[in-house]
């Protein structure tokens, strides 16, 4: 059984930077490919970053330049930074993890930008 348990959300400001982790434990595979999601309340969960296992990164238009996806497989964990944020990037970010056909989602994490 697989788990993905994310941290480092919280309140930041318009501006401010956060980072996001998410930390793979119990039967632990080499995941084809990490990555983040957001969702709003009543709206559809949207990829935001994702990286595969070799490294290769993605991310959306709308983060592009600002946030950047990282991982560190020794560690099964998988980093977001994310700068200069903005209040539409209010949001529970959930970190997913894909081996196979099978998929792997944490609990979620709230990300809040207000002054």
């Amino acid at each position: 059984h697989v788990q993905l348990v994310e941290s480092g959300g919280g309140l930041v400001q318009p501006g401010g930077s956060m980072t996001l982790s998410c930390t793979a434990s119990g039967r632990i595979f080499s995941f084809d490919v990490m990555g983040w999601y957001r969702q709003a309340s009543g709206k559809q969960r949207e990829l935001v970053a994702s990286i595969t296992r070799g490294g290769r990164t993605s991310h959306a238009d709308s983060v592009k330049g600002r946030f950047t996806i990282s991982n560190d497989n020794a560690k099964s964990t998988v980093y977001l930074q994310m700068n200069s944020l903005k209040p539409e990037d209010t949001d529970v970010y959930y970190c997913n993890a894909r081996v196979a056909s099978f998929a792997y989602w944490g609990q979620g994490t709230q990300v809040t930008v207000s002054s």
